[in-house]
């Protein structure tokens, strides 16, 4: 079945390329262009009040419809905050996690955290910001178990692991012995969903989120492009972060003159003024997608059609000396998979010659399918990959 009519406006923009990176920049439907007009009708007919619609709609709408989709439920929306992206979030997390040594923060990560966070890690470590310790992803099959070890020290004040690597496409799991670390005193625990939301069915559990903090955003697999990174927040973590907007601000009468006051939830996390468009954008995607009855799990079952389509078309090509390093199979799987080879980076220059969009990350080459992709557009690609 093909859904390339939701995505006409963006296909018709350019339509000679192929484009299967759809785990990076995902092509915008054109509800996503109706939810941007919506937000721009709204600045021109309410003007200064264009922020009670945004406050008092559109923001609780993109809310509910995040935790909706984490699986905490929509009547937990009061746990989500909004900000430009999650490193806004890293930053303020930083600045609120509890040192218990007196001293530099002392944070966990992998080697496979995103650039965001690896970038940020080491710059902080070179200020003696923090003390940074990272778990090697490789070999993956005890990752989790080695990663749990560690977080388990009692040596860290912030533990900071992807559920998805965006470099392989590893799915990490279980993520339950890590988040039962996690106390309002330290550790915290965080947990980078930004290749998970909207590609995994519930990808964080109720009960997670009454412990650990969960980053994600509107960019990919919501389809809603940038200007919408989000943070679930458990209760009782963080209840005065210093690094704090007007937003975050709560009206009390009983507050003593010139005493900064916070939201009891979510919005504790809040920063200031910010542009509302990639809510609208959201929203009016969250809409498309219940009306043409599609959810997370049914667009999963459609890449996995198209992945399952690929790999077996790749067999006879250069990639099939590639080791595939997020093999299909019955569980969960990333939207994209990913080849290591020494060629990928050739390969990647030669496909985007081509008019084929595709991303490579050192030797990891990737192809990402989503609601845009049909058959067709799998066989035109394997059609390239063997002319590699």
């Amino acid at each position: 079945m093909s859904f390339k009519r939701l995505f006409s406006r963006s296909l018709e923009a350019a339509p000679g390329r192929l484009h299967v990176a759809a785990h990076s920049h995902h092509l915008w439907p054109d509800a996503s262009r109706a939810g941007q007009v919506e937000c721009w009708d709204d600045a021109a007919r309410l003007a200064d009040h264009k922020w009670d619609r945004v406050m008092g709609e559109v923001w609780p709408e993109a809310a509910a419809n995040v935790a909706a989709e984490l699986g905490i439920g929509a009547e937990q929306a009061d746990r989500i905050v909004f900000a430009a992206n999650t490193h806004d979030f890293l930053l303020r997390l930083a600045a609120a996690c509890p040192r218990r040594a007196r001293g530099p923060l002392r944070v966990l990560a992998s080697d496979g955290e995103f650039h965001s966070a690896r970038r940020q890690f080491a710059r902080w470590v070179e200020a003696g910001e923090i003390l940074l310790e990272t778990v090697p992803v490789a070999p993956f099959d005890d990752f989790a178990a080695r990663f749990a070890a560690r977080a388990a020290s009692g040596q860290h004040d912030l533990v900071m692991v992807s559920q998805l690597l965006f470099g392989t496409g590893q799915l990490v799991d279980p993520l339950a012995p890590i988040i039962e670390l996690a106390d309002p005193d330290g550790p915290w625990v965080v947990i980078d969903g930004y290749h998970s939301f909207m590609a995994i069915e519930a990808p964080f559990a109720q009960a997670w989120s009454e412990r650990a903090f969960f980053l994600g955003g509107g960019y990919k697999y919501a389809m809603a492009g940038e200007g919408m990174g989000f943070m679930c927040c458990p209760p009782g973590f963080g209840e005065r972060p210093p690094l704090t907007g007007w937003y975050a601000e709560f009206e009390d009468l009983s507050l003593p003159p010139g005493m900064v006051g916070y939201a009891k939830d979510a919005m504790r996390f809040m920063g200031a003024t910010f542009d509302p468009s990639a809510l609208y954008r959201f929203n009016a995607v969250r809409r498309m997608l219940a009306g043409e009855g599609l959810d997370t799990a049914a667009i999963s079952a459609h890449v996995a059609q198209l992945q399952a389509r690929a790999v077996a078309a790749f067999a006879d090509s250069p990639l099939g000396a590639a080791e595939l390093l997020n093999p299909l199979g019955a569980g969960p799987h990333a939207r994209f998979l990913a080849y290591r080879h020494a060629d990928a980076a050739r390969w990647c220059a030669a496909l985007k010659a081509a008019d084929c969009v595709t991303d490579v990350r050192g030797e990891v080459i990737r192809f990402g399918f989503g609601l845009y992709h049909d058959a067709d557009d799998v066989d035109r690609l394997a059609a390239l990959v063997r002319a590699l």
